[in-house]
């Protein structure tokens, strides 16, 4: 009897013995991952969260090559930069040229993305592993490497392209349309490897039995596609789709290696080309700083959008 009581004395004390020796090691480990992760944040924390905040300081000052060099005091302006900079025509130009540019982009780049993974579901291993490696290539390639490589090849004078398609000596980058097609024909050239190597990820992840049962129901490849692939890949797609925007939108190299800083007479300028020809060139720093906080207030949007669209699918965070 007494070893009874015992024993369910032990027991009932158990649990509670149990939970309270639990609580103070989940109390410790609840730290762990922070401690990890500590040297990672203090790295970003000085390469951004500065930086940051240098650039919206600078955009509420009056900041010129006079207040650099010592010449006149920095004055506070409060908004006058971006009063400045929405009153400007030029300024609406560009952002309405980058958004459509972006938007070409990112659509071409999925399009081709999309297609070329399709592909390498159709294909055997020898053109597979070809076709993944030419397209890492083309990834791996700095984007000033490429871009130069892009202008050699459509040169009016010695580009093998302007040869083969018989046009003679038309220039791509004299007109604006045709240049920003160039640029976006580089532009696609470096991003559809990530697309494309995602979504045939995706692809091999879905159930061979689904699509064979598609199959057999008479369904067509582009009904498969648009009825059982691309709705099963929809989370892929959502990444690839919002990180292509975010990668398109700050577009630089490209534009400004391929048309030569923006163009003639800036009529391929898109915001970062622009942010930094009104900084660096015209040395109004404010200016481009208030370009820089604009164009960091479009991606947070994006982004947050992009989280928004993660908490629907049930992600976690």
């Amino acid at each position: 009897m007494g070893a009874g009581r015992a024993a369910g004395a032990g027991s009932a004390r158990g649990p509670k013995a149990a939970r309270s020796s639990l609580t103070p090691r989940r109390g410790r480990g609840g730290w762990t991952p922070w401690l990890y992760l500590a040297p990672a944040l203090v790295v970003l924390g000085a390469l951004l969260v500065y930086p940051i905040y240098q650039l919206g300081l600078i955009s509420f000052l009056e900041y010129t090559q006079a207040q650099v060099s010592g010449g006149k005091p920095t004055t506070f302006q409060g908004l006058g930069n971006y009063r400045t900079l929405f009153a400007d025509s030029q300024f609406w130009q560009v952002l309405l040229a980058t958004l459509a540019f972006a938007a070409a982009c990112v659509l071409a780049t999925l399009a081709v993305g999309c297609a070329l993974a399709v592909l390498l579901t159709r294909v055997r291993a020898v053109p597979r592993l070809a076709l993944m490696l030419a397209a890492l290539g083309a990834w791996a390639t700095p984007a000033i490497t490429g871009s130069t490589v892009w202008v050699f090849l459509f040169d009016p004078d010695y580009g093998p392209v302007n040869r083969l398609l018989g046009l003679g000596d038309f220039s791509w980058t004299y007109g604006r349309y045709s240049a920003f097609a160039l640029v976006l024909l580089e532009v696609v050239w470096c991003s559809f490897p990530f697309v494309m190597v995602t979504v045939y990820a995706g692809i091999k992840a879905i159930p061979s039995e689904v699509l064979e049962a598609a199959s057999l129901d008479g369904a067509s490849q582009w009904r498969i596609w648009r009825s059982v692939t691309a709705p099963m890949l929809r989370p892929i797609l959502v990444v690839v789709t919002i990180q292509s925007i975010i990668w398109d939108f700050k577009v630089f190299t490209q534009i400004y290696v391929m048309t030569n800083g923006g163009g003639i007479a800036g009529q391929n300028l898109v915001l970062n080309v622009y942010a930094y020809q009104k900084a660096f060139a015209s040395s109004q720093y404010s200016l481009g700083s208030a370009i820089g906080v604009v164009m960091l207030l479009i991606l947070l949007a994006v982004t947050l959008v992009y989280l928004r669209l993660l908490r629907r699918q049930g992600e976690e965070l």
